[in-house]
């Protein structure tokens, strides 16, 4: 198993009740994934009973959704509790063909294996785009943001209109003279939308979502919104100095530029074995590889399963993987 947050964790408690040995690789150096790298505000889109891995649900939280915090002392535990074999830090730089399975070539030393779990997720690859011009002031990405403060009383603009971009926005709203530019106006769901909701539809009807909105309205997002804080520009064309430059000309003078653009998935570990295809991903049947029967990806979003890349959705696909990897070594 390569990566140690939610998904790795599912699929190692399904690995451990099939009796199987197995060794997860986590390159970070505390539990919890990518979790415990948010920003200040971040919380989970549903309430705890809704967000749990395979076999033991998530404590509850005392107020609303569950804080990043609350995540990552629940996947401490979780790994604690059912005693799963992770290794961190452990970076794993490539993975092989070898006679006998699959080579996993790490900082520490190298493993061979039958089969071999990818579930490094995306959070470590964020996407910028390319934006003519130059800008002089600070840009960063979703990654970088903490919090308000550091910003106060200065101009910035917030790019991206998913959840990120919403949610930074709306945290930033109250504490800087904001713009929020987006490539299309934001699409916020019905408010009593939740993580839960989102995740029966996908697992029902995978195009669904699309049609009703991108934008989870979490409490301090409809709190904006409804004080009319989040108002969206259409996508600026350029940078120039210290301005963005909108379509027909117009320029607004901003201090930061927060790149809200998502990300892409870590897979450059895996690049020996020739698989990726025009699209940039790894073509799959489920979470198998086509092209190399002994590797699973895990948790990178749709391509490897409805939900995969959420808490209460990584657990169904970790459970197929798995029973894939028993029945191909067995």
């Amino acid at each position: 198993m390569i990566g140690g947050g939610q998904a790795g964790l599912a699929a190692a408690y399904y690995l451990r009740r099939a009796g199987l040995d197995h060794v997860v690789l986590d390159a970070q150096t505390e539990s919890g994934g990518a979790w415990p790298h948010g920003w200040d505000s971040l919380r989970l889109f549903s309430p705890a009973r809704h967000s749990s891995l395979p076999g033991w649900p998530m404590p509850p939280f005392r107020e609303g959704y569950p804080p990043a915090a609350h995540v990552v002392e629940y996947l401490a535990a979780y790994e604690k509790r059912y005693d799963l074999p992770v290794q961190r830090p452990v970076r794993v730089r490539s993975v092989h063909r070898v006679h006998d399975g699959l080579r996993v070539e790490t900082d520490t030393g190298d493993w061979t294996a039958g089969a071999v779990i990818s579930a490094t997720g995306t959070w470590w690859r964020p996407f910028v785009p390319a934006i003519p011009g130059r800008f002089s002031g600070r840009q960063l990405h979703t990654v970088e943001y903490r919090g308000p403060e550091e910003f106060a009383g200065r101009r910035v603009a917030v790019v991206g209109g998913g959840n990120s971009g919403a949610q930074i926005a709306a945290d930033l709203a109250e504490h800087v003279d904001l713009t929020w530019a987006t490539a299309r106006p934001p699409r916020f769901l019905p408010d009593e939308i939740d993580g839960k909701a989102l995740f029966d539809i996908a697992t029902t009807r995978p195009d669904g979502i699309g049609r009703l909105g991108d934008i989870v309205a979490v409490p301090p997002v409809r709190e904006a919104r409804d004080k009319q804080l989040l108002v969206a520009r259409s996508m600026f064309d350029r940078l120039d100095g210290r301005d963005v430059v909108w379509p027909g000309g117009d320029r607004e003078p901003v201090d930061v530029v927060i790149w809200c653009t998502g990300f892409r998935p870590v897979l450059s570990h895996l690049a020996p074995l020739g698989l990726r295809g025009a699209n940039g991903l790894i073509p799959t049947d489920g979470t198998r590889a086509i092209g190399e029967a002994r590797l699973h990806l895990l948790g990178y979003g749709n391509w490897t399963g409805p939900a995969s890349a959420t808490l209460i959705g990584v657990g169904r696909t970790a459970k197929a993987a798995v029973a894939e990897i028993v029945a191909e070594l067995r």
